[in-house]
């Protein structure tokens, strides 16, 4: 079981890096709350609707608007783990995410290959998904395995299958993924088994682990609730994980941006302690700012880094394990 070094740990030598401090960390914290019990999120899903109204929230059933009491948001957070192992199908790569510890993995996901033996840029294909779980388990620096591309040469019905099949038979890592919806996730959860040796097996050692992402701002859709209840029943890690850009679907201030992407993601965590309390979640982002010449997503930039710092330190605030964009 890998347990790596921690960040910001207090060296002789080195640096660290501290976007904010802890008086702006209950800033935004306060903010957070001020918004989902006034201005609430949507959501879509009846199930998840009925989660949140049995829970405390208050729920307007024709706008699809849930305002969520701080108590109820606060408890949430405390009764998600704040330790989540990965396992891996070959125990050596079990992963520990806890603390200020940091593990690396790739990214999610590309939408075009570059053929190594043409040159040519295209659209993956099922072979490309299995030619890159092969490099990922081989490499020592990727902790576990992210759907690194989605395969365009299968069935567009089936395609979250095809892609899970492709890297669970290809790595011995552990392997994350965005299954769609609550469907395919049951389904991926059962190849899982049987790659683990049985149900049993599978719930002593869980080797997926699930993505999803509210929609900015503020918007928790149907399938996005469907895979964080869904993985909640299962006792399945999850990893909810906003996508804000900062002057496009947020407001352009780092503080502003901050709270958005904090209430999406708490939105989440709390619809999954209310359907399985004590269900592992990781605080995920991908959040960053929008490039206005382009009207896309900036990543790879400075405002990137500053706020994927930032979200690392509120995970840290909540003592949640998190996912954040790299450079």
């Amino acid at each position: 079981m890998e347990r790596n070094c921690h960040a910001g740990t207090q060296l002789s030598s080195g640096l660290s890096l501290n976007i904010l401090t802890d008086d702006e960390l209950k800033e935004i914290h306060h903010g957070t709350l001020k918004v989902l019990n006034e201005t609430g999120v949507f959501v879509e899903d009846k199930n998840a609707l009925d989660c949140f109204e049995k829970g405390g929230a208050i729920v307007d059933r024709d706008t699809k608007n849930v305002k969520i009491p701080p108590s109820m948001v606060e408890g949430a957070i405390s009764s998600a783990p704040s330790r989540v192992v990965l396992h891996g199908r070959d125990p050596k790569h079990d992963i520990v995410l806890e603390g200020t510890r940091v593990h690396f993995t790739n990214f999610s996901e590309g939408v075009m290959v570059n053929d190594p033996y043409t040159g040519e840029n295209r659209p993956p294909v099922k072979q490309d998904l299995i030619d890159s779980a092969r490099v990922i388990d081989y490499l020592p620096e990727i902790d576990f395995c992210e759907k690194a591309l989605g395969a365009h040469d299968v069935n567009n019905e089936t395609v979250p299958l095809h892609n899970a099949e492709a890297y669970l038979t290809n790595t011995s890592k552990h392997c994350a993924f965005g299954p769609g919806n609550g469907k395919f996730l049951n389904k991926i959860i059962k190849m899982g088994e049987a790659i683990a040796g049985g149900v049993k097996e599978f719930k002593k050692r869980r080797l997926v682990s699930f993505t999803t992402c509210p929609v900015s701002p503020l918007k928790l859709i149907s399938d996005c609730c469907e895979i964080i209840m869904e993985a909640a029943k299962n006792n399945v890690v999850c990893n909810i994980l906003s996508m804000a850009m900062a002057g496009g679907t947020s407001p352009v201030t780092l503080a502003g941006t901050l709270v958005t992407h904090n209430a999406e993601v708490l939105s989440g965590i709390t619809l999954a302690q209310l359907t399985r309390k004590g269900t592992p979640v990781i605080y995920g982002s991908s959040t960053t700012a929008m490039d206005l010449k382009l009207a896309s997503a900036s990543v790879g930039t400075p405002e990137c880094a500053v706020i994927s710092g930032a979200v690392a330190r509120l995970a840290r605030y909540y003592a949640l394990p998190s996912y954040v964009a790299g450079q």
